[in-house]
């Protein structure tokens, strides 16, 4: 996949670049940002350097994460950051954080809704999967903005620090942003009839 950028009415959303990593720094020092997600803690400088160096660019390389800096339109300050992982042919999970400083102005919705439309038309994800440690609050309520369905609990199901967490999980079809399918999708009868 060619790395890409997507805009909305008030966001650039585009790979993370080099000139990145002072920003991705500062915005991964907030303790709810190491405490609710994957990234290291603590998040030392050398973090930063790697992710906006190596991992984002070998991502997109290798066709096995698609990362995506949030800024309040081009050259803006960053405000979030998106990403897919790809885990197998079949499965995408997406991931994202928002810079406190511009928490609850809607941004990660937005991005979050533009990156999963872009997930099921130009990669050709037939389920997104969201998941988060349970009691996230925050990335629940985005999740359920932009239409992911709660799924349950995965105990268990999230190992970050050395110590296996339940997680929640939840799941987005194209179908749910009225898109067409890259599959045809044929749900389960749970209604007990034979």
């Amino acid at each position: 996949m060619e790395p890409t950028t997507l805009n909305t009415a008030r966001l650039e959303l585009r790979p993370f670049v080099p000139s990145d990593e002072d920003e991705v720094y500062a915005a991964c020092q907030d303790p709810d940002v190491q405490r609710w997600t994957l990234v290291p803690s603590p998040y030392e400088r050398a973090n930063a350097h790697a992710f906006v160096n190596e991992v984002v660019p070998n991502g997109w390389l290798e066709n096995t994460a698609y990362a995506f800096a949030v800024r309040l339109g081009p050259g803006g300050p960053l405000v979030a950051a998106v990403g897919v992982h790809v885990h197998g042919t079949d499965s995408h999970e997406i991931g994202y954080w928002a810079v406190k400083e511009h928490r609850g102005q809607g941004y990660m919705t937005e991005a979050v809704a533009a990156v999963a439309r872009w997930a099921f038309t130009e990669v050709g994800v037939v389920r997104l999967e969201w998941r988060a440690e349970a009691g996230n609050a925050g990335s629940r309520m985005v999740a359920k903005k932009v239409g992911f369905r709660f799924e349950g609990v995965l105990r268990a199901g999230l190992i970050r620090n050395d110590t296996a967490r339940d997680c929640w999980i939840g799941a987005l079809l194209p179908s749910d942003l009225d898109l067409t399918p890259a599959l045809p999708y044929l749900p389960a009868d749970v209604s007990g009839a034979s």
